[in-house]
C-alpha cells in the first residue's frame, strides 16, 4: 500500500499542469472560458492511451521490470515536457503551449497504463478497495501539491519558474520507481500483439451484462467530472485570487479528498462494491448541487469551504468505488490493456465535455452549470442498480 501511494503520486502529478495550472495560466492571458474550454482536449491522449497500451503488455524494457521500467522512461520524459513548457507564452502563441502540453499528457498517460498495471498485479481481490483509497491518496494530494506550488509561485514570480520546479520535482518520483519491487507474476505476458489485443477484448465483452457494465464504467462520474471541469474558472470568476485558490481552496479540495478516500476505503471493506457504488454515486450526485449556492451568494470563505469539502469527499469515495471496480473487470494476464481500456472509458466525460461546459458557463452562468452536472449524473446510478446482481457477483469472484 505505501509503494501504491508513492507511485500514484507519480502518476497524479502531472494530470493537473494542464486542466488546473493550465486554465489558470490561459486566464492571465486573457482567454475565454470557451476557449479554455477548447484547450482541455490537449488531454485527448489519456482518452487513446488504450491504443498503444498492448504494447506495455507486450513488450518490457530491459531495466527494473515488466511495469516499473516504463515508469521509469515516462518519468524523465515528463520532467523533459514541464521544463519545455515553462518556456512558452499563451498570450503569444498558443500553437507551441499546445504542442508542450500534448507531449506532457501523452507521456503522463503512458505512465498512467505502467501504473495501473502495476496496481492491478499486486492488489489481492480482498485488498481493491484499500488498493484504490490508497490510489486516491496518492494521485490527488500529488496533483493538487502539483497545481498549488504552480499557482502560488506564478502568483509571486511566475509561470516560467513555477513550471520549472515542477520539472524538477518530477524527476525525484524515479527515486520511488527506482525502489518500488516488482511484482511476481502468475501468468506469462502475451506472446504476440494480437493475443495482447484480441483476448482482453473477448473476457471484457463475455456475459450477458457486459455492455451494462461498460455503461457503467462510462457513466459513473460523468456529473463529477462536468462539475469539476472548470472548477478553477468558478473559482477566479467568484472572486478567489490564485494565491487563495493555491493555499485555502486546493488545500481544501486535497484534504477532503484524501478523507473520502479513506473513508471510501474503510467503508467498501463493510459495504461491499455493489451498496459502496449506490451510497457513493448518490452522494457525489447530490454534492454539485452545493455550488449552486456559492454561484448564488458569491464570494464566501464559509459557503466555498462547506461545498469543498463535502463534495470532494464524495467524489473521492465514489472513484474509490469506481477504480475497485475496474480493478475486479481486469484478468491478470491482460491487465494494462484492460485497465487502460475501462478507465479510458471513465475518464470519457471528464475530457470531453471541455467545449460544452465552456459554452454553459458563458450563456447560461454558474448556477445553471452546476445544476447540468446534477442531472447527468443520475444515469450512472441507473446503470448500477440494473446491473446490481453482476456486480455484486464479480465483487465475490476470487480468481
Amino acid at each position: 500500500m505505501l509503494v501504491i501511494i508513492f507511485l500514484s503520486a507519480a502518476s497524479g502529478y502531472p494530470n493537473q499542469l494542464t486542466e488546473s495550472a493550465l486554465q489558470a495560466w490561459m486566464a492571465d492571458s486573457g482567454a475565454s472560458n470557451t476557449l479554455i474550454g477548447l484547450m482541455s482536449y490537449v488531454a485527448i491522449p489519456y482518452l487513446l492511451k488504450f491504443l498503444w497500451a498492448p504494447f506495455i503488455d507486450r513488450f518490457p524494457l530491459p531495466l527494473l521490470g515488466r511495469r516499473l521500467g516504463w515508469l521509469f522512461v515516462t518519468q524523465v520524459a515528463l520532467a523533459v515536457a514541464i521544463a519545455a513548457l515553462a518556456f512558452q507564452d499563451p498570450a503569444i502563441s498558443l500553437a507551441p503551449v499546445t504542442v508542450c502540453a500534448l507531449a506532457i499528457v501523452f507521456f503522463s498517460a503512458t505512465q498512467d497504463i505502467a501504473y495501473a498495471a502495476y496496481q492491478t498485479d499486486v492488489s489481492l481481490p480482498e485488498e481493491r478497495g484499500l488498493a484504490a483509497a490508497a490510489q486516491n491518496l496518492g494521485y490527488r494530494t500529488s496533483a493538487w501539491l502539483a497545481s498549488a506550488v504552480a499557482l502560488l509561485i506564478a502568483d509571486f514570480v511566475g509561470w516560467r519558474l513555477a513550471f520549472l520546479v515542477l520539472a524538477g520535482v518530477m524527476l525525484l518520483f524515479c527515486i520511488a520507481t527506482w525502489l518500488a519491487p516488482e511484482p511476481v507474476y502468475v501468468h506469462q505476458p502475451p506472446r504476440t500483439l494480437r493475443e495482447s489485443v484480441v483476448e482482453p477484448l473477448k473476457e471484457l465483452f463475455r456475459g450477458k451484462d457486459a455492455l451494462v457494465l461498460i455503461a457503467v464504467v462510462l457513466l459513473f462520474k460523468i456529473g463529477d467530472a462536468f462539475a469539476m471541469k472548470l472548477f478553477t474558472p468558478f473559482m477566479l470568476h467568484t472572486g478567489f485570487s490564485k494565491t487563495e485558490i493555491a493555499l485555502i481552496v486546493k488545500a481544501v479540495f486535497t484534504a477532503s479528498a484524501v478523507a473520502g478516500s479513506v473513508l471510501g476505503g474503510v467503508l467498501m471493506v463493510r459495504l461491499g462494491l455493489l451498496r459502496s457504488m449506490l451510497i457513493f454515486g448518490a452522494a457525489q450526485a447530490v454534492s454539485n448541487l452545493l455550488y449552486c449556492v456559492l454561484a448564488a451568494v458569491g464570494k464566501s470563505y464559509t459557503i466555498m469551504i462547506v461545498a469543498v469539502a463535502i463534495e470532494h469527499v464524495a467524489g473521492a469515495m465514489g472513484n474509490v468505488a469506481l477504480v475497485a471496480l475496474i480493478m475486479a473487470l481486469c484478468d491478470l494476464r491482460f491487465s494494462a490493456f484492460q485497465y487502460a481500456m475501462l478507465s479510458s472509458l471513465a475518464l470519457l466525460p471528464r475530457y470531453s465535455l471541455g467545449y460544452p461546459a465552456g459554452w454553459i458557463a458563458d450563456h447560461g452562468g454558474w448556477l445553471i452549470y452546476y445544476v447540468v452536472a446534477f442531472v447527468i449524473a443520475l444515469p450512472g446510478m441507473v446503470m448500477v442498480w440494473a446491473v446490481r446482481d453482476r456486480i455484486d457477483a464479480i465483487d465475490h469472484r476470487h480468481e
